[in-house]
């Protein structure tokens, strides 16, 4: 046998090998909204601790979960890491810039589609845990009807469930949706029933709880979230049994991992030393740094007692004392920690406009020591955003954006980089804003708001909304309504389920150590947006619906104190705002706009100093100063022109003919033909005998025939332009 023989044979084996591998996989199926869910377990990444993939219609992610065999040192939180991934080939096409092709940093959506899955595990997970754990969903294909986001929650789920990471899984998602004018709730809504929706839930949970939600809404009413929230329940429940039944059949055995505690003698310490300071601390009025000072004293007597055990563990006993304790009292003695009542708003003020007659329009909203700057900018169609993503292809024409910067806070830190938190935040506001916006056909601008946390103590995502809103009213912009939102919180008994006090408006230690962060925006009309964050493993549907008829009346309360700053927007745009008109013109004729390599439509903005955009169907869009708008609109109305028999013009003859001459009207290239028989109210022998090239004459159209093309006469215009020759040749 030679060399290659055996060389040959040895890459078939390991060929047959490696095929026979592959094939080795276990597949789960299951009817979820009509369509069929499939989780397929294979070795394809069989580095991982965990994964699956999830195919739902054609859109397919991988999921995978790796935990770290090492603890990281000097963490005081769970190291918990969630990226969604999206991949242009999961859509059959090349997308990218003209120069690059490759993925780069993650797109809105992913960001917004990680932190979903991000909110839905993390509290599932022992939150004294030190080990890296990173969960990544891969999307592989995408087809035009069914949102992967929801598989990536599935196939975290599974992947963890199914490994040997410790979690307290499995969770479950679903996205409903009812259409405008519709009482129907549907399940897992394609893209297409998703662009008429009055309501967009995407729902979380497991064991008949609530953990995650997203939801944008069309001023639904409480009633209806709570009606779609319980059909949620019921299909989850159907999806946690199907996960729980593969779990049982092919998942590992969890990792046992050795949490580590303080000593008998620590806790004495710390009893002794601290303890007894809890109570005067905690409740020591807003904006206090009691409860801080407390904690490095804690540390420093801990330092010093025990310098060779980790203080990790003395602050997160500390956390864990101080948590304690707030829940106690709110409990049992209905005790907040700025001494308000359990439904009362901190003190409102809001304020519209000021900073500068620069800019557009400028809210300022106070909620306690929560303060929110926000400015709308207004331009014309260009400004607008293109998004080219896997999901979202097409123009932004209303964008919201959040800062958080370190001093809004009190510390110092980096800025520039726009964080996770800052991206969903803006875009939890940017959905509540979105009801109550004119429609593009009645206000065709791009409006971009900025909201500046200029000062946090909770829920500036709420506040950002809030200023917004007088934002966008001292700018002149016809909203339908004002919106308002509002954190709503939770203290909980873990041991006794029916024991349970809700927290309207919560602030930084409640936000800290609450069980729940539940916003609602919305009008007077009804919810507009809302956004679910827990730290426990879930939240009954009778308690949401509690807290969202808490959160209306302090809504509500909100709202009436912007409207007493600003009842109505401003009934005009401020001097500083460009002014955009929109008129149509006759598609055919759009070249003749544009001209040959855009001369045309470059010279009318030259000249006028406008902006033009055209779009396929004819709609104009002129945006600039006033003066510029009126002269651009009347330069690209008289290129366009529909003419019209009886209409009368100014023209310049171009050429002579035995018959007679061509006429150029208006300011396009538009010409018309005056017969000689046209010219004068009597028999002209020759067409030189009236005008010559160059004249300006006056004319009237006679007739547009079949064609487009004109017929004009002079006699029609002024029958006394022409003078008559007399038989010598002299002119009368």
């Amino acid at each position: 046998m030679t060399i290659g023989h055996c060389l040959s044979v040895t890459i078939e084996d390991f060929l047959s090998a490696q095929a026979r591998i592959i094939m080795q996989k276990k597949e789960f199926s299951t009817e979820f909204g009509g369509r069929t869910l499939t989780a397929t377990f294979t070795d394809m990444a069989d580095q991982t601790n965990g994964s699956v993939l999830v195919k739902y219609g054609e859109s397919v992610i991988l999921a995978t979960a790796v935990m770290s065999k090492f603890e990281k040192t000097g963490s005081d939180y769970f190291p918990l890491t969630v990226d969604y991934e999206e991949k242009f080939y999961a859509v059959g096409r090349i997308l990218g810039g003209r120069f690059v092709k490759r993925e780069g940093k993650p797109s809105e959506e992913a960001v917004l589609s990680g932190r979903i899955i991000d909110r839905t595990i993390r509290p599932l997970f022992d939150q004294r845990i030190r080990r890296e754990m990173q969960v990544v969903a891969t999307v592989l294909s995408i087809d035009a009807d069914n949102d992967p986001d929801i598989l990536g929650v599935i196939g975290a789920s599974l992947a963890l469930g199914t490994s040997d990471i410790p979690w307290n899984g499995p969770a479950s998602a679903i996205r409903l949706g009812i259409t405008k004018g519709s009482d129907n709730i549907i399940i897992n809504p394609t893209y297409a029933e998703r662009e008429n929706s009055a309501l967009e839930l995407l729902v979380c949970g497991k064991d008949g709880k609530v953990n995650m939600i997203e939801s944008e809404a069309k001023e639904v009413s409480e009633e209806t979230v709570e009606k779609a929230l319980n059909l949620a329940m019921a299909e989850l429940a159907k999806i946690q049994a199907w996960q729980n039944s593969i779990i049982k059949e092919i998942g590992k055995t969890k990792t046992e991992i050795a949490i580590p505690t303080l000593t008998e003698e620590m806790i004495g310490v710390f009893n002794q030393e601290i303890a007894p300071a809890l109570d005067e601390t905690i409740f020591a009025g807003p904006g206090s740094k009691l409860i801080n000072e407390l904690l490095e004293k804690w540390l420093a007597v801990f330092k010093e007692k025990y310098p060779e055990t980790n203080s990790d563990l003395a602050l997160q006993y500390f956390e864990n004392k101080v948590d304690e304790y707030i829940h106690q009292e709110a409990l049992n003695k209905d005790r907040r920690a700025d001494g308000r009542q359990m439904d009362e708003l901190r003190q409102i003020s809001a304020e519209a406009g000021g900073i500068s007659s620069i800019v557009h329009g400028v809210g300022l909203f106070y909620r306690g020591g929560t303060h929110i700057l926000s400015f709308l900018t207004l331009s014309g169609p260009k400004d607008s955003q293109l998004v080219e993503g896997m999901e979202v292809q097409g123009k932004k024409y209303f964008m919201h954006h959040y800062n958080f910067p370190p001093f809004s806070t009190g510390e110092t830190g980096k800025i520039g980089m726009t964080s996770r938190r800052s991206i969903g935040h803006g875009a939890l506001a940017e959905k509540s804003l979105r009801a109550v916006l004119p429609p593009r056909e009645t206000f065709p601008y791009t409006i971009r708001l900025v909201s500046e946390a200029l000062a946090s103590n909770g829920s500036t995502s709420m506040g950002s909304v809030c200023g917004s809103s007088l934002a966008l009213m001292d700018g002149g912009v016809p909203i339908s309504r004002p919106v308002a939102g509002i954190a709503v919180g939770l203290m909980s008994d873990e041991k006794d389920a029916s024991r349970y006090k809700i927290l309207t408006d919560i602030q930084g230690p409640e936000d800290h150590y609450g069980d729940m962060d539940f916003k609602v925006a919305g009008t007077e009309m009804g919810i507009t947006g809302i956004q679910l964050d827990i730290k426990v493993d879930g939240i009954p549907v009778k308690i949401l619906a509690e807290a969202m008829a808490r959160a209306k009346k302090a809504r509500l309360e909100i709202l009436e104190v912007i409207k007493q700053a600003i009842p109505t927007p401003r009934t005009t745009l401020k001097d500083s705002a460009p002014v955009i008109l929109m008129i149509k013109i006759n598609p055919e004729k759009i070249g003749a706009v544009i001209g040959p390599g855009g001369k045309v439509i470059q010279k009318i903005t030259v000249e006028t100093g406008a902006e033009i955009e055209i779009e396929d169907d004819g709609s104009v869009t002129i945006s600039g100063k006033k003066d510029a708008v009126a002269g651009a609109r009347d330069a690209v109305e008289a290129i366009t022109h529909e003419y019209k028999p009886g209409e009368k013009f100014q023209g310049v003859v171009t050429r002579l003919m035995d018959f007679g001459a061509f006429v150029r009207v208006g300011k396009g290239t538009d010409e018309g033909l005056v017969h000689i028989s046209e010219m004068a109210p009597w028999r002209v022998d020759k067409v030189t005998d009236i005008v010559k090239i160059g004249d300006v004459v006056p004319v009237a159209v006679k007739e547009v025939d079949e064609k487009g093309r004109l017929n004009l006469s002079i006699k029609a215009a002024d029958p006394n332009f022409a003078k008559k020759p007399t038989p010598g040749g002299a002119i009368l």
